[in-house]
């Protein structure tokens, strides 16, 4: 054999040796979410998914608090020590897409199927058309009733069409001394008039939050605490007692919460619990969602094998495993099942609600003031709640102190 050909073929047996090892690189991806110890196992279970297809990438979870999250997450980012793989709840997406890698790149290149997810979903988790995470969970917000008080009182069920004159007489049908119809909570005064026909932004999707049709449906839920007395008055401080501690309690017969808490719900109660949709107005039924998912940060040094990743992290074994254990509803579509057989078992109506509600979901509006806007309603709409004020001045009030 000649030199030449000899050295060629070294060269190319080098060549593929090289590129063996490179793709063989192991890699340590650090996963960021919030959570505590007690999640460890779970997620390390779908960790450990990876690892089973990609021998050479081990992804490390790293958990930290809610509100710790939040706090430390854009530190995090502009410091450089922000993880490969980023949680991400939908209502925080228009504040942080911007620390996130552009998902639509990657899913041109491997023709990744997105029609598995819950449209609602996908969208909350992109921003002006850009995807930038993969749900694990969705949800609208729905509500939950005790049927043992329903059937005490004489009550039918609520059907999936009830609007609100019918929520509002049920309210008052079941509230007896200290004992409440309903317990409203900060984000009903967001959730309840969407499904109501109103909206809290103008064409824009800037705040507009004194037009008529959105003062009028904030008026109807907050006269329920201030006019009808079926609702004791929310409280945000540090210990107070919540619509979910009121309904667990047997003090309220209704409250308003996403199906994240369903399992919870139900462990923590000694009755029969039922799901119903929010009640609409003289318009369609139409419902907001939101829910969680993961995305690749922006700064990660291997954005490759973050990507591998996060379709198993969101595939259906993991979206399996996670409704397995009650933890969410998957954002996959299939999978919901898994969920239903399990957090959701013996509570009624929950699939029949839950596929009427995605039927009629409408955009969940948010932009980058979102979150100030929330926690404004939590601050200040006790006050109208109370009779010190009216709704529309409590929310004249509010936009007062927002960006527009």
């Amino acid at each position: 054999m000649k030199l030449s050909n000899v050295l060629a073929t070294a060269l190319l047996a080098s060549s593929a040796f090289i590129a063996t090892a490179h793709a063989q690189e192991q890699v340590n991806l650090t996963w960021q979410m919030w959570g505590d110890e007690n999640d460890t196992e779970l997620f390390t279970s779908l960790a450990d998914l990876v690892t089973a297809e990609y021998p050479n990438i081990k992804v490390t979870p790293q958990f930290s608090g809610w509100t710790d999250y939040w706090t430390r997450l854009p530190v995090l980012a502009s410091s450089g020590q922000i993880a490969d793989i980023v949680a991400m709840q939908s209502m925080r997406m228009p504040s942080f897409h911007s620390i996130l890698e552009p998902l639509n790149p990657h899913f041109e290149a491997d023709g990744f199927d997105t029609s598995v997810f819950e449209p609602s979903i996908m969208a909350g988790l992109s921003h002006e058309g850009t995807q930038y995470a993969l749900p694990y969970d969705v949800g609208p917000w729905l509500v939950y009733y005790n049927r043992d008080k329903f059937a005490a009182a004489g009550l039918e069920e609520p059907a999936l069409d009830w609007t609100f004159d019918d929520f509002k007489a049920a309210a008052a049908a079941l509230t007896e001394g200290q004992t409440y119809g309903y317990a409203v909570q900060a984000f009903d005064f967001i959730a309840g008039p969407v499904a109501l026909g109103a909206e809290y932004f103008n064409d824009a999707d800037q705040f507009e939050l004194t037009n008529p049709g959105y003062v009028d449906a904030v008026t109807k839920y907050a006269e329920l605490v201030s006019v009808d007395k079926v609702s004791p008055v929310f409280a945000s401080g540090a210990g107070a007692v919540t619509g979910s501690g009121h309904f667990a309690a047997g003090t309220a017969a209704m409250y308003i919460d996403g199906p994240w808490v369903l399992l919870q719900t139900k462990d923590s109660v000694d009755f029969e619990i039922g799901v119903a949709p929010l009640p609409h107005g003289e318009g369609d039924s139409r419902f907001i969602t939101a829910g969680s998912g993961w995305g690749i940060s922006a700064a990660s040094q291997h954005k490759e094998e973050a990507y591998k990743a996060l379709q198993i992290l969101t595939g259906p074994k993991a979206a399996e495993i996670l409704a397995s254990a009650g933890r969410a509803l998957p954002g996959r579509v299939a999978e919901q099942t898994y969920w239903y057989d399990v957090a959701a078992k013996d509570v009624a109506g929950t699939r029949e609600v839950l596929a009427f509600m995605f039927e009629h979901t409408t955009p969940f509006r948010i932009n980058e003031y979102w979150n100030e806007f929330e926690n404004l309603i939590t601050q200040y709409m006790p006050v109208a709640l109370n009779g010190d004020s009216t709704p529309e001045a409590v929310l004249a009030d509010i936009q007062s102190q927002l960006p527009f």
